[in-house]
Order: C-alpha cells, then structure tokens, then sequence
C-alpha cells in the first residue's frame, strides 16, 4: 500500500469503531473532500482493492464500500462535474453527477477482494444502474478494478449493452486524472460514458458474440477523447499490474500472519473463535427474538 492509501484505510477502520454509520461516513466524506489531488490519486491507485485487514462482513467493510463511492464522486469533480455521493442508498443511485453541457449520470462503484475469484453478472448490479438511470438522467457507469473484470466472454458485456451502462475501471479515472483532465465549454466527457451506444453504432458487434469483452473498444473511446495514445493507457496498465502484484505478496504477508496467530490458540480459544466466526450464538439469540415475537 503507498502512504496515502494506508492512511486512508487506518481513518475508515477508526471512524467505523467509534461512531455510527451515518455519522461515519459524513466525517469520512468531509475528510475526502479536503484531500490533494496527489493524495486522491494515490487512493484511487489502490481503492479496487478491499485490504484482507479488514474483515469480511463488517462494519468496517461496509464503510470501506462507501468510501470507494465518496472517492468516485470526488474523481467526478476532479473532471469538472458537480457530484455527490447518496448517503442512503433506497431507490437512488450511489453517485450523481451533473456536467457543464447539460447532462448527468449515476455511477456505481465497486471494489473487490484478490481473494474473491468467483464473480458473476449479479456482483455488478448492472441493471440495478440502469434502473436507477431511469427517464432522470443520460448515462449509467460502473467503476470495477480494471483486472478484475472478465477477460474474455461474459454476460457483463452483454449486459452492458443491452443497458446502455458503460463499463469503466479505477485505471480509466486514474488515467484521466493524472493527464489533468477537466470539462470545459471545450471539452465533454459524453462520448466516453455513452460507450454502450457508440459500440453499437461504430462496430459489427450486433452481428458479433455480444458476450465478448468490450475493453479493446472503451480503451480506444477514452484515449481518443482525451488525445492520448492507446499505448499511453497501456503503460499505466502495465505499472498497475506491477504495484498490484506487490501489493498482492502485501495481502499474502497478512493473511500468514493471521494463520500463525490461529496457529498458537489454546483449544478454548479455537472453540470459541470458531464459535464466533460462524455467528452461532448471534443466530441463537436472533431465533429466541423471533420466538418472544409471537408472544
């Protein structure tokens, strides 16, 4: 992990432990908004990534996944949009943002464990984005860590299609914020959220496997827009696949770590985290509420 990012995780398992939710993830939204485009930066090389740290199913998890949409709505303004990240999900979008041309889109961020290799169409909520688009707004984004997304045939791609939901990566923002990108009365992102439409329009794909990874063109759609180079793109994918692999050794270290500590409990103390792992006596109590309820 670099400094930024490190730091930042230590701030959401401390606001996680000592305040509610609600109040949790307004500190945290003041704290993102008061960040350096540096330090921004820093974070979004890493956010992809749910640190094995914190543990699978808690609160601190649950604040993590609303970091990565505060973090997205800040890259948002960082590319000259006004944009907020929803406090209470509902029926509404995680993300809104509105442009200087006149148009506005919901986002949906999403971050990932290394140690999760079985994902599938429903992990990505693809038409849940797209409902939340509704008659409202012009465009759908789902932002996934870029290696984290099929590599090959998928439903998702299909999916994304037929939704008109365009398939972004943390490594596309990160591109466009370290090449200083911002709309302008110039410039207009548009065409690199409607790549759902373009693809359509510009390719054979309605005559291809509709199943087939779209990166090669959305890759193409934001190093166009901007006036980039693919191999540009390509570099910063390539230095991102190094600072993973490093941090993935990182995740191993801990996870060893964890296992020599499991390693040296007493009997007793197995029993009873093996107990509270399984949330048995939770299920207990929760059964007996359920009971006294019939009353």
């Amino acid at each position: 992990m670099n400094h930024d990012f490190e730091l930042f995780v230590i701030s959401i398992n401390d606001l996680s432990k000592n305040n509610t939710f609600p109040i949790a993830t307004n500190l945290l939204t003041e704290q993102v908004s008061k960040l350096s485009k540096e330090s921004l930066i820093n974070i979004v090389q890493e956010i992809g990534t749910i640190p094995e740290s914190i543990e699978a199913s808690s609160t601190e998890e649950k604040l993590y996944s609303k970091a990565s949409d505060v973090i997205l709505s800040r890259c948002f303004v960082e590319l000259g949009l006004k944009s907020k990240a929803v406090s209470e999900r509902g029926n509404s979008a995680d993300i809104i943002a509105e442009s200087i041309h006149g148009y506005t889109l919901v986002a949906d961020a999403k971050t990932f464990r290394m140690s999760r290799t079985a994902k599938n169409q429903k992990d990505f909520k693809i038409s849940t984005l797209s409902n939340w688009r509704g008659m409202e707004h012009d465009f759908a984004l789902l932002v996934s860590p870029y290696f984290q997304y099929p590599s090959t045939n998928s439903q998702i791609y299909s999916s994304s299609l037929d939704n008109s939901v365009c398939l972004l990566s943390w490594e596309h923002i990160l591109f466009l914020l370290v090449n200083d990108i911002v709309e302008n009365d110039s410039l207009s992102l548009e065409q690199i959220w409607n790549a759902p439409k373009r693809i359509e329009r510009d390719s054979k794909i309605a005559y291809a496997d509709r199943q087939n990874c779209l990166f090669p063109y959305i890759n193409k759609f934001v190093c166009d827009r901007i006036s980039k180079k693919i191999q540009d793109f390509e570099k910063l994918l390539q230095s991102c696949k190094i600072a993973i692999a490093k941090r993935g050794n990182c995740e191993i270290q801990h996870i060893d770590a964890e296992i020599n500590i499991i390693k040296g409990f007493s009997r007793e103390k197995a029993v009873s985290e093996l107990i509270k792992s399984r949330k048995l006596e939770e299920r207990i109590s929760s059964i007996k509420s359920f009971i006294k309820s019939l009353e």
